[in-house]
Formats: structure tokens, sequence, C-alpha cells
């Protein structure tokens, strides 16, 4: 049987009867309002029949939601004591699978079977990033991605060219996917309340360029050096670096936040020939 929703009560309730605290440390920031939970499964879309994995399990109450709809759920938390509140609310859910682990060192790709995925969860803010770009790069069983990060994160990954936010996260997302922010939240939405908005974004994944890790790679080198010009940048990269932006129509002297993730897979394309 599902536990009832869990507001900012119940949540501290769990925390007690098992002797915890929200750890700064690994970003714990526990969503605490059912009404966001509602929406957050409006936007995934999953039940019966629906595979999702979810990152950050903390004290289950997006878990519940997502077994409660009937999809088959695989759930990741590296938190000993948290793992042991997940063992409570949801351990005895035939639908639900808990993995006492750290998902960033976890092989998705490797650890999910052949089925199509969903990845659905309110993501740790200290790794929320890296595991959704990772999961982009590496683990196309998953399809679609619905996570809750800072807004700061969502703002990032759909950066377009030439605007202040705009980097290598956005250079992957657009490679990777299509969707956008679905909608934010403020802080009251948690326990304990964070200093940031989220944001509730959903991406579907596409069929990436041939040369899309190859362009990923050209894209980190130029960010890393982002002040510099792409014939100096790209030099460790390119044996003539102008020659090769100029061959696609690139100002050698261009930056790398001038250039659309279009324009690394077409230099990535032809810097080898």
């Amino acid at each position: 049987m599902v536990d009832s929703p869990q507001g900012r009560s119940r949540i501290r309730e769990l925390l007690d009867i098992h002797e915890l605290s929200p750890r700064k440390r690994l970003g714990q920031h526990f969503l605490a309002d059912p009404n966001v939970i509602g929406r957050i499964m409006r936007v995934a879309g999953v039940g019966a029949g629906s595979n999702v994995v979810e990152i950050g399990g903390g004290t289950g109450a997006l878990t519940q939601a997502l077994a409660a709809s009937g999809a088959t759920v695989v759930v990741y938390e590296v938190d000993d004591g948290l793992a042991g509140v997940l063992d409570e609310v949801v351990g005895n859910l035939p639908n639900v699978e808990v993995h006492h682990e750290d998902a960033t060192r976890v092989d998705l790709e490797e650890a999910l079977d052949d089925r199509p995925w969903s990845l659905v969860a309110n993501l740790p803010y200290n790794v929320g990033t890296g595991i959704l770009l990772d999961a982009l790069r590496h683990a196309p069983k998953v399809e679609r991605l619905v996570v809750m990060v800072q807004s700061e994160v969502a703002d990032r990954l759909f950066a377009s060219p030439g605007t202040r936010t705009y980097g290598l996260p956005s250079v992957i997302t657009a490679l990777h996917a299509e969707g956008g922010p679905q909608f934010t939240v403020g802080p009251d939405v948690f326990y304990p309340k964070p200093q940031v908005g989220s944001t509730v974004l959903a991406l579907d994944r596409i069929t990436p360029p041939e040369k899309a890790e190859e362009a990923i790679e050209l894209a980190a080198n130029a960010f890393q050096q982002r002040r510099k010009m792409l014939r100096k940048s790209l030099e460790s990269m390119i044996v003539d670096p102008a020659a090769a932006l100029l061959a696609v129509g690139i100002d050698p002297t261009s930056r790398a936040e001038e250039l659309s993730p279009q324009d690394f897979v077409r230099l990535a394309e032809v810097m080898d020939q």
C-alpha cells in the first residue's frame, strides 16, 4: 500500500523517526508539496507500462507518486539513512526497486534493461547538472527526462549562442534533446528551503549528429578558454584551427560563445580532413 502524500510535517516525521537531518553536502532539499509533485507527474506522463528511473529518492515523496501511477520504478539514493526511509516508505511495493548507490558512479545505460526509460527526479542540487548531461550523452535508453533543477541550471541548459549563460551544457542539451522549461517553483515547496528558485524541465531525446561527441569535445575545449579566439583555444585539438574554421565559414577570431551547437558539429566534421 502506498503511503499518504508527503507534506512538510510528514517529511520531518520520517527524518525524526530515523534520526536524520538534511545534509547540505549532498544537496538535500526534499520536495514537500504534493501539488507540485502532481504537476511533475502530469508533465512526465508516466503510468502502467512505463519504466522510470529516479535519482535521489530522498524520503520517497516523488517515488510514491511514481509507484501509484503503476509505473515500474528504479530509484537510486546515496544516503544510507535515507535509503532506510525509502525502504520503509516504498520498499514493500512490487513495482519499486531501491538501490543504495551513488548514481554519479552508475552507468545507467548498463544498469537499465533494454526497455525505454524515463528519468523523473528532483535532482540533488550539487550533482544534478552532471547527472542530467551524462544521461543525455551516454544513456540512450533514457528517452525522456522530466527533472527539477535550480533555475539557473535550466537557464544554462537552454541558453542561446551569444548570451551570458550559453556554454557547454547548452551545446550538449541541444545536440541530444528537444524540450524546455515547464514551470518554476519557489523555495517554499522544499524542506529545508533552498536560497534559489527551481525549474521543472522536460526533454525528449533526439538522434544526435554523427559527430556529436567530437563536437562536444571541441566545445569543452573552447569554453575552457572562452576569452580566447577559437584559432587559439582549439590549437590542442586541430592542427590548423584557422583553416578548419574558415573551411566551414567561421571567423577564426570568433570566440566559443558565438558558435551554435551545429557550428561545433560542422567543425568536428572537418577537423580530421
